[in-house]
């Protein structure tokens, strides 16, 4: 609708996660790092949270990219799955067919073998979860009990989890407190500052095509910071609608009126009281 208005080659303020627009914030790089070291470490769980829209599964992406060669991994996006279902999904993952076993305990003695094999073969099993709030206990539990496999010198894959701040709350309950205590490494994604959002906005727009990034009014790229609470997702939102509307109304800048009428258009934004002097 208004690419060619902005000069732009896409649109770039999608809420579907593109790697190609990757804006490198300071807890982003964080959290990347906390991964990195945190696999080569070897051993224990890893864990990523956040709230909605800050950007784990983006982060997600960027980490399965820098995986090696000698690294394979097993992604679930959605591992809403009972003990089971969820030890056959990773299988499937790494490329083994699980034999109709009626036992879980066969089931494990063969995923077992499979592991040693590729570990004889020099390969590091990375089990990378996605959404992992959305685990029921008893599966949380048996990926704990699936991390126990091991040799005399390591253990034979290593699992890293994402989630929403929900997934502390269920590894605080006394049920998980064992999977709680292997978590050796864990970073808590915050939003974007406010510098940041400025210059995450201008990065988009420059990938996006526009000539200088500069779309966006001081003062308009503040009010819609202060709307968003620095979350990318809902910035991403407004930006958009707030360029449809500059669009209708022939502008090449986005002014704060834009703003303000996209934020009053926007499900799920917090609503602080100076809006009501707004």
């Amino acid at each position: 609708m208004y690419l060619s208005h902005f000069g732009l080659r896409e649109y770039p303020f999608g809420i579907t996660p593109d790697t190609s627009f990757i804006y490198s914030a300071d807890a982003h790089q964080e959290a990347l790092n906390t991964l990195l070291i945190g696999l080569d470490s070897g051993e224990g769980f890893i864990k990523i949270t956040g709230e909605v829209g800050t950007g784990k599964t983006l982060l997600c992406r960027r980490f399965l990219a820098t995986l090696r060669d000698d690294q394979v991994v097993a992604y679930l996006p959605n591992p809403m799955l009972e003990p089971r279902m969820l030890l056959l999904a990773i299988a499937e993952e790494l490329g083994l067919q699980l034999l109709g076993h009626d036992y879980q305990f066969a089931l494990l003695k063969q995923f077992n073998q499979h592991l040693l094999e590729m570990a004889a073969r020099g390969k590091k099993v990375i089990i990378c979860i996605d959404e992992a709030q959305s685990m029921p206990l008893e599966s949380l539990e048996a990926l704990r009990l699936l991390s126990n496999l091991e040799t005399e010198k390591r253990k034979l894959l290593q699992v890293v989890m994402f989630g929403q701040p929900e997934l502390d709350e269920k590894l605080n309950l006394p049920a998980v407190r064992q999977l709680r205590q292997r978590i050796v490494f864990h970073y808590r994604m915050p939003g974007l500052k406010l510098r940041e959002a400025e210059h995450y906005l201008m990065h988009r727009l420059r990938v996006a095509g526009h000539r200088d990034g500069e779309v966006f009014l001081p003062a308009s790229a503040r009010l819609l910071f202060r709307w968003a609470s620095g979350t990318p997702r809902l910035i991403n939102i407004l930006a958009h609608k707030s360029m449809l509307l500059a669009y209708g109304e022939g502008r090449q800048r986005v002014a704060r009126g834009q703003v303000a009428l996209a934020a009053r258009d926007t499900e799920g934004l917090a609503r602080p009281a100076w809006w009501h002097r707004w």
